[in-house]
């Protein structure tokens, strides 16, 4: 398995919106604001690939007045779930992370993701909230 970051607009960086869309947005009947999309070109891409398929992603959205990047959009393979690629990208992330000089990641865990990201030592912070209609908690992790 290969994990890199990607370039926004590259072919891979497309690939990579459509995995979003086939394990994020498209169970729940949602798509993607074309307008949203193009605001992506401000984060980092970090994908994970076997061979030369894209089988797993996620975006980092820096703050970097507050030291913090927002992890999001993160979406692996249905085949390749629970094979290492999620937990492979996160800690790639958190290595990039730190090479660029931030200090902490926070995100919005979907309630089912909750026991992966806290096995990774991210912690809870507040109570559940809804976001796209299915619950999610805050989640963050120090550097």
């Amino acid at each position: 398995m290969n994990i890199l970051k990607i370039d926004f607009g590259s072919p891979e960086q497309i690939a990579s919106v459509k995995l979003r869309y086939a394990v994020l947005r498209e169970p729940l009947g949602l798509t993607y604001d074309e307008g949203v999309l193009a605001t992506e070109n401000e984060d980092f891409h970090i994908a994970a690939f076997s061979e030369n398929e894209l089988v797993g992603i996620l975006l980092l959205k820096p703050f970097h007045e507050q030291g913090m990047l927002k992890m999001r959009q993160v979406a692996v393979n249905p085949l390749w779930q629970r094979k290492g690629v999620g937990r492979n990208l996160v800690n790639f992330s958190e290595e990039f992370a730190r090479k660029k000089g931030f200090k902490k990641i926070e995100l919005h865990a979907r309630e089912n993701a909750i026991p992966f990201y806290t096995s990774l030592h991210y912690i809870v912070e507040g109570d559940m909230f809804l976001e796209v209609g299915i619950p999610h908690k805050k989640m963050y992790k120090v550097l």
